[in-house]
C-alpha cells in the first residue's frame, strides 16, 4: 500500500454502530493515532454540517456533508454544489403527488413542510427529529444542497419523473439523499483531493452504504465494512471487520497504518 495521507470516513453504519449509536473507544483510539501520524481525516456523510457527530477528543480536517455537495475544512469552502432551484420545486411537487412529506437542507439549516414515519424514523438514526416549520417556504428560496424524504425503491420512478439535474442515493430502503445530478461523494473527493494536491493512491476510504460506492471507486483502495450492503462490497478493494467489532481498527493495525 502507498503511503497514505487522507482518509475519508462515513459515519453512520461505519463511524457509529447502528445498535449502540456511538463510536466504540477503539475507533476513537484509531482516529487519534492517524492524527498524530500527520494523515488527513475526512468525514463523508450525507448529513448536513449542523448534524456533524462531536468525537471527544479528535478534530478532523475536512468534512464532506449532503453525499458531497458542500465540503470544507477549518479555512474555506472547498467546494459548493447546490441543487438547482427549480428542481428542488420539483422534485417537491412529485413528492405531494405521491402523499410524501420532505425535508430541505440548506448549509444552516433543515426545514421539513410535514412528516411521516419513514421520515422521523430517518432523521432518528441520526439522534434527529423533523423540524416541521413555516420557515419552509423561505429557505426554500435559498441554496438547497439535499432533499430527504421517507421513500421506497418502488417510488423511485414517480419521484423522479421530470427531473433532469438530480438524483437519488439511499443507504437505507425506507428513505432517500435526492443530492444535483453531477454530484456525489466521489465527485467530492475528486475535488478535495486536488485541494490538497494528492492523488487517489493516497487515499483510503471506509464506508457502508450504497451511497459510498462511487466514494470507494474514487480512492485508491476503498473499504467496505462487514457490515455494508452487498451492493459496496462488489466494488469494495477489501472488506474489514463489523462498525461493531472495531472493524477499521483492526483493518488499520493490520496495514500498517498504526
Amino acid at each position: 500500500m502507498k503511503k497514505i495521507k487522507i482518509i475519508f470516513f462515513d459515519i453512520d453504519g461505519t463511524l457509529i454502530d447502528f445498535t449502540k449509536k456511538r463510536i466504540s473507544e477503539k475507533t476513537l483510539e484509531t482516529l487519534v493515532r492517524l492524527k498524530e501520524k500527520g494523515i488527513i481525516l475526512c468525514l463523508a456523510t450525507g448529513r448536513s454540517p449542523m448534524t456533524l457527530p462531536d468525537f471527544k477528543g479528535i478534530a478532523f480536517d475536512v468534512f464532506l456533508t449532503f453525499n458531497g455537495s458542500y465540503c470544507y475544512n477549518s479555512e474555506k469552502v472547498i467546494f459548493s454544489n447546490p441543487i438547482p432551484s427549480g428542481e428542488v420545486k420539483k422534485l417537491i411537487d412529485n413528492a405531494a403527488k405521491i402523499g410524501r412529506p420532505v425535508s430541505i437542507a440548506t448549509k444552516d439549516a433543515l426545514a421539513a413542510n410535514g412528516a411521516d414515519q419513514d421520515l422521523i424514523d430517518y432523521f432518528g438514526i441520526a439522534g434527529l427529529k423533523v423540524e416541521v416549520t413555516k420557515d419552509f417556504d423561505r429557505l426554500l428560496r435559498e441554496e438547497n444542497y439535499q432533499v430527504m424524504m421517507g421513500c421506497y425503491q418502488a417510488e423511485y420512478a414517480y419521484m423522479m419523473e421530470n427531473i433532469k439535474r438530480a438524483k437519488i442515493t439511499a443507504w437505507w430502503d425506507r428513505a432517500v439523499d435526492i443530492i444535483p445530478a453531477d454530484g456525489g461523494k466521489g465527485k467530492a473527493i475528486e475535488k478535495i483531493l486536488a485541494y490538497y494536491h494528492l492523488d487517489k493512491s493516497e487515499a483510503i476510504a471506509f464506508g457502508d452504504g450504497n451511497n459510498d460506492i462511487e466514494m470507494l471507486q474514487s480512492v485508491g483502495t476503498g473499504v467496505a465494512m462487514a457490515n455494508g450492503s452487498q451492493q459496496l462490497k462488489a466494488v469494495a478493494d477489501a472488506v474489514c471487520g463489523d462498525v461493531a467489532e472495531d472493524g477499521i481498527y483492526y483493518y488499520c493495525l493490520e496495514h500498517g497504518l498504526l
